[in-house]
């Protein structure tokens, strides 16, 4: 993996939970990583649902590797966040392509 192709910035968010002084719990998205990626591939493609047509913006972003990245993580780039949907791992740790989609079309 070249750094020259790594032009964009990603943030890796994950959820963590916190006290709320009552005995509850508040979920309190913190970043888990700041990274440098190249986005592979960029389509919106649209699907047919119960409730009628959608949208979908996917984005494939390839990154160095990084241990502990889960589906439950969010990526943000340029401002728009995206949900992961797919984690693959790139020779034996030496990358990730990570497949995402984004939230509000």
């Amino acid at each position: 993996m070249r750094a020259g192709k790594l032009a964009e910035t990603i943030t890796l968010r994950g959820a963590t939970y916190v006290d709320d002084g009552y005995g509850g719990q508040v979920r309190v998205e913190v970043d888990h990583a700041t990274l440098r990626a190249q986005i592979i591939e960029e389509s919106t493609d649209e699907y047919m649902r119960n409730y009628g047509t959608s949208t979908e913006r996917v984005t494939i972003f390839r990154t160095r590797f990084i241990d502990g990245v889960t589906l439950d993580m969010s990526v943000v780039h340029d401002g728009r966040s995206y949900n992961l949907k797919q984690i693959k791992t790139i020779g034996r740790r030496r990358g990730l392509e990570l497949r995402c989609v984004a939230l509000n079309g």
